[in-house]
């Protein structure tokens, strides 16, 4: 391993490829950082301009830009509210509130740091431990699938505060949509109201920036009107990056997302967009005070900012190792290995190992260069929220209608942005947490498919998924980490009663 990262480093040192990491991570950085493009989008666009590269360039450049575009879904969902990918959605619960408090490079600072840790621990996780990290993901079936959308979707309990019922609600709506559309198991369309571009579903996108950017525009436009009709009343907005101490605060938090957004990572179809909530999750549960969640917490952005770009290691491990995609990118990434005459396999590892230990030095190298650029940006970026929001409005609402037709080139997306954007800016005003709804959508599609395939295989028997050890163990985390926080809420309204 050692020889291999000294050829590594020798294959990515050289001028060519260097310039491809610092290339890559611009663009990863920009692209990540417009709402409704994001990583896969990203690396399909650039596939094109590595044909005639050699192998080792052209895979370092479209890796670059998918690490460096997890880390810049996190720059809009902290400035506007609007994540620029999937797996910055957890990033808008404190990165948001963080910044409208004044502080956008505190906020930028956290999530900078935390995807630097976590791309640099996911890679050195691909370099010494691929092999026994893709037995564990190999024994994912559909049992497993389902089993881990049930403790993904008890994240809603935490998720939703002090307000279940709605959270609950919420979740409820989120998995009856992931029913519109074509029946993943008989092929029949379902609740497409004769539509054609439903047959697909609803997809993510659309939901993701309709809820979140559109109605942010909205309340915008509402407080132009409040601000001309009480005066301007805007907080100064500090630029000031993290000071060592809290630095050192968030480090704890940012090893434990990196670990769980690797292993995550490397489950096929699960990806940043379940990495970040997880990890979101987890540590707002481990933390003695929840009451700052929300509000602006470090820990709210560096857990799920470390896990979505630790993913990026953890999916490439199946791919380099096996040839199976762990993530939408990297089935690109795949047609980029095979366009270049590359097999991916452990063969790879012994007839290329230049371009494979060359990869994994170019991911090294990416995340230094993202640090620095991040750290030059975020003085810049910060400035965004000096912007009126007479002109910021329109500028997001234009991005976002772009990104919604560029997801599929359909209207039909535009005006389902829309629609929900409405949707969003209703569910702020009636104080409904969002969270549960987007958690919902992204695991509803993997819970129904796996469920039914389940009980194909156990004969409509539902100790399936019981009897197979991993799907039990993640089951069982799933029903107690939906029932202790109701649990936990009982008990302190007994403690209330008693003390009263």
């Amino acid at each position: 391993m050692l020889d291999g990262m000294m050829i590594g480093f020798g294959e990515a040192l050289t001028w060519v490829n260097l310039l491809a990491v610092i290339a890559g991570t611009v663009l990863g950085i920009v692209i990540g950082g417009l709402p409704g493009l994001g990583p896969t989008i990203g690396v399909a666009l650039f596939l094109p301009v590595t044909y005639g590269m050699n192998p080792s360039t052209g895979l370092i450049l479209m890796i670059a830009l998918y690490m460096a575009s997890e880390y810049g879904g996190s720059i809009s969902a902290i400035l506007v509210g609007a994540p620029g990918t999937a797996a910055a959605i957890a990033t808008v619960m404190d990165g948001q509130p963080l910044a409208r408090k004044g502080f956008p490079g505190k906020a930028l600072g956290v999530s900078l740091t935390a995807s630097t840790i976590g791309g640099i621990i996911s890679t050195f996780v691909l370099i010494c431990f691929s092999a026994s990290l893709v037995k564990v993901a190999l024994k994912f079936g559909p049992p497993e699938y389902f089993a881990l959308g049930v403790f993904g979707l008890s994240l809603v309990s935490s998720l939703s505060g002090k307000q279940a019922s709605k959270g609950l609600l919420m979740a409820i709506i989120g998995l009856l949509m992931t029913t519109i559309g074509i029946d993943p198991i008989s092929g029949y369309s379902r609740f497409t109201f004769g539509i054609p571009t439903l047959f697909e579903g609803i997809p993510l996108i659309p939901v993701l920036l309709g809820l979140y950017a559109v109605s942010t525009v909205l309340e915008m436009v509402e407080s132009i009107y409040r601000e001309r009709r009480e005066g301007a009343n805007r907080k100064g907005v500090s630029s000031d990056f993290l000071t060592k101490k809290e630095i050192k605060s968030v480090i704890p938090t940012i090893l434990r997302g990196s670990v769980l957004g690797t292993i995550i990572g490397t489950i096929p179809g699960a990806g940043g967009s379940i990495a970040c909530w997880v990890a979101y999750d987890q540590e707002k549960r481990l933390a003695k005070d929840k009451s700052e969640f929300g509000k602006g917490d470090f820990r709210g952005i560096a857990a799920p900012e470390a896990a979505n770009n630790a993913t990026v290691g953890g999916a490439l491990i199946p791919l380099l190792t096996l040839g199976i995609p762990g993530s939408p990118t990297t089935a690109v990434l795949l047609g980029a290995l095979m366009l270049h005459g590359l097999m991916p396999g452990p063969d790879l590892f012994s007839n290329s190992p230049e371009v494979v230990y060359g990869v994994f030095a170019g991911l090294l190298l990416t995340c230094v260069a993202m640090f620095v650029l991040g750290f030059l940006g975020s003085k810049v970026w910060s400035l965004t929220l000096n912007i009126p929001n007479a002109v910021l409005a329109p500028i997001i609402l234009g991005l976002t209608i772009i990104g919604s037709y560029s997801n599929r080139n359909l209207m039909m997306d535009v005006y389902l942005a829309l629609g929900f954007g409405i949707m969003g800016y209703a569910f702020k005003k009636f104080d409904f947490p969002m969270a549960p709804l987007v958690l919902a959508v992204v695991l509803g599609r993997i819970m129904e498919s796996n469920l039914r395939r389940s009980l194909l295989m156990s004969q409509n028997d539902f100790s399936i998924f019981f009897s197979r050890p991993l799907a039990a163990v993640l089951t069982s985390l799933g029903i107690l980490s939906f029932f202790y926080p109701l649990y936990q809420e009982w008990r302190q309204k007994r403690r209330n009663e008693t003390c009263s």
